[in-house]
């Protein structure tokens, strides 16, 4: 498997994500961007629509990035229940 570390990021204040890691005992780091200036560079904020409201938030993405910053791979959409298999699928 490749040397690899996961990162999250969130909209919400540092405090607010911090509250939710304990809860979900993250055991990885969770980046929080309220400017949305990343979320945004990486094309995972905009709009979206639930049960015919529209409103703007963030899309559940996953890149794997080499150690120079270049994105390997891009995960659009994923799937909760399989998707962190996959990723180690791909990896290994």
């Amino acid at each position: 498997m490749k040397n690899a570390a996961v990162v999250g990021m969130s909209a919400d204040s540092s405090q607010k994500q911090k509250k939710f890691c304990d809860k979900q005992n993250f055991e990885y780091p969770m980046l929080c961007d309220e400017s949305k200036d990343v979320l945004k560079a990486y094309g995972v904020w905009g709009k979206k629509k639930f049960m015919g409201r529209e409103y703007n938030g963030i899309f559940r993405n996953t890149y794997v990035i080499d150690e120079n910053g270049v994105i390997e791979k891009a995960y659009h959409k994923v799937k909760v229940k399989t998707h962190a298999q996959d990723i180690l699928n791909d990896l290994g």
